[in-house]
């Protein structure tokens, strides 16, 4: 006859199902805001044609191409949802901020964020 020894209660099921990530993300962006060199391609389609490359964003995500230039802010929803996506921390405050000093380099670092997550 063998005794089985509980050393450890169940542990009850979490009510936060749905969540999925923690509100602050759980990481940071996978390159800098000025790294635009080095991904030359994404640099040069992003300082030649900013919209075609904010367009490319935005299809990636799931939205229309039309989005960022059809709603007001838009680019910074953009950047939120990859930010969403990716687990990455940060806030909308900041998202803002980026786009509205750094606009070139805060598109291009998302287009390089969704190349490093493997989004097509």
């Amino acid at each position: 006859m063998s005794t089985t020894v509980v050393v450890q209660q169940p542990a009850g099921v979490p009510d936060n199902r749905l969540k999925v990530t923690d509100i602050y993300g759980h990481r940071q962006w996978s390159t800098g805001l000025f790294d635009c060199f080095s991904d030359i391609k994404t640099c040069i389609l992003g300082y030649f044609c900013l919209p075609c490359t904010l367009c490319n964003v935005a299809s990636r995500t799931g939205e229309c191409c039309c989005m960022p230039y059809c709603v007001q802010g838009g680019s910074v929803v953009l950047r939120s949802r990859i930010r969403t996506i990716g687990g990455i921390q940060g806030s909308a405050c900041n998202d803002c901020m980026v786009l509205t000093c750094c606009g070139p380099c805060g598109v291009c670092q998302m287009q390089r964020e969704l190349d490093n997550m493997g989004v097509p």
